[in-house]
């Protein structure tokens, strides 16, 4: 542990201790120390080789017209079910249990908050756990898409495609969701915006709606900043999260 990580630590933690209503917004980078690849750093998704571009493929019109690439991807790089909690959603989930932490707004699919404990967990961009057929809306978990015998999972009651309740490019965020989460951030005394680049909107927009006190921005890239943010550290965000107390 070396001391600008500490001293990075300790004034976190003077800000969380000062304050009695958290909300913690975060994106991908929160779940690479879990083993899940985020999207745009050197090692993400948008830049490794496919047969085509991965933002294309995680779009609503190639999942019409080529599903059977789509699941092909999305089950070798998006559904990773056998993936565990970090120090970072631990944390967030013992703060929420102490009453501190009041919502936790993510922009991950991965279901690693409420594996962690987590309840409040308003989920931007859905879930890989949760699956609707298409034709009758029944519901299949992630092990039923993972574990299905056809490429293109298909519902045994009808026939129908199962797709992922996930929000693919071109497809709008649930109204209510957004909701839940522009009231959760205004209402906010210490926002901590975590592991997220901020450019996919409307997402990154919330924080826009924080009018407490403190804003913390935590990236590894030092590229992304917040207009007005109160501190801002380049840590990764469970070795940060590790070293901090209830």
């Amino acid at each position: 542990m070396n001391f600008s990580l500490s001293e990075d630590a300790r004034r976190l933690q003077a800000l969380i201790d000062d304050s009695p209503n958290i909300v913690f917004f975060g994106g991908a980078g929160v779940s690479t120390e879990s083993g899940i690849p985020d999207f745009r750093s050197k090692d993400g998704l948008y830049r490794q080789k496919y047969a085509y571009d991965p933002e294309v493929i995680i779009s609503h019109s190639f999942f019409e017209a080529n599903p059977e690439e789509f699941f092909r991807f999305y089950r070798e790089r998006m559904l990773l079910l056998d993936r565990k909690p970090n120090a970072a959603h631990l944390y967030l989930a013992a703060l929420e249990k102490a009453g501190k932490l009041s919502a936790v707004v993510t922009q991950n699919i991965d279901g690693l908050h409420q594996a962690a404990g987590s309840r409040n967990v308003i989920e931007l961009h859905g879930s890989i756990h949760r699956n609707y057929c298409e034709s009758c809306s029944a519901f299949y978990d992630g092990a039923f898409v993972k574990e299905s015998k056809t490429l293109v999972p298909r519902c045994p009651k009808c026939g129908g495609i199962v797709k992922p309740d996930v929000v693919l490019y071109e497809e709008p965020l649930d109204e209510m969701v957004m909701t839940r989460a522009m009231v959760a951030i205004s209402q906010a005394d210490l926002l901590i915006v975590a592991g997220t680049s901020l450019v996919v909107y409307p997402a990154a927009g919330f924080v826009s709606y924080f009018q407490g006190r403190n804003l913390v921005l935590i990236n590894k890239d030092p590229s992304v900043s917040v207009r007005g943010a109160s501190l801002v550290l380049h840590d990764p965000v469970g070795e940060l999260f590790a070293q901090l107390h209830v």
